[in-house]
């Protein structure tokens, strides 16, 4: 098994079942310290690729993801990895589209959509999602999560 993030480690975020993710914006470099073992990257362009596995989920600037069925699957696949693994999620400046992605994975918690900005905000970035559109995508990753359309 793999040894999990650290408790200080920067943009950790635990979430109410344990699990623990690192969100972070790819314009501030890597963080000293332990490195990830997945990484999800919001970005409009295909980055670099790590020497960690990873994937990429074509995603604009204050924007939604370009196919938010194929996001919401790599999220879900995000959200099951991090028990056994360092998962990072991570957009350009690391507010918008990684603090969706990380209300999204709340909402895999349990969470109501609202709750699930409003803690992300508390606990990860005040700004986090960061446009009204951003907020729907919260509220799909839920229809989905419930059995509406979408992954479960």
């Amino acid at each position: 098994m793999t040894e999990l993030w650290n408790a200080g480690t920067p943009g950790l975020v635990a979430l109410p079942s344990g699990r623990r993710l690192r969100g972070r914006g790819l314009r501030h470099g890597l963080p000293e310290g332990q490195t990830p073992t997945f990484t999800v990257h919001l970005t409009d362009h295909e980055p670099p690729r790590p020497p960690w596995e990873s994937v990429w989920v074509p995603w604009r600037d204050f924007w939604l993801p370009a196919d938010p069925v194929d996001a919401l699957r790599r999220l879900r696949d995000a959200y099951e990895r991090a028990p056994a693994e360092r998962v990072e999620v991570c957009c350009g400046g690391g507010v918008g589209r990684t603090g969706t992605a990380l209300s999204a994975i709340c909402v895999f918690e349990g969470m109501d959509p609202k709750e699930a900005v409003r803690w992300v905000r508390r606990t990860y970035h005040s700004r986090a999602v960061e446009v009204p559109w951003q907020r729907r995508f919260v509220r799909q990753a839920h229809a989905a999560s419930t059995g509406g359309n979408g992954p479960a």
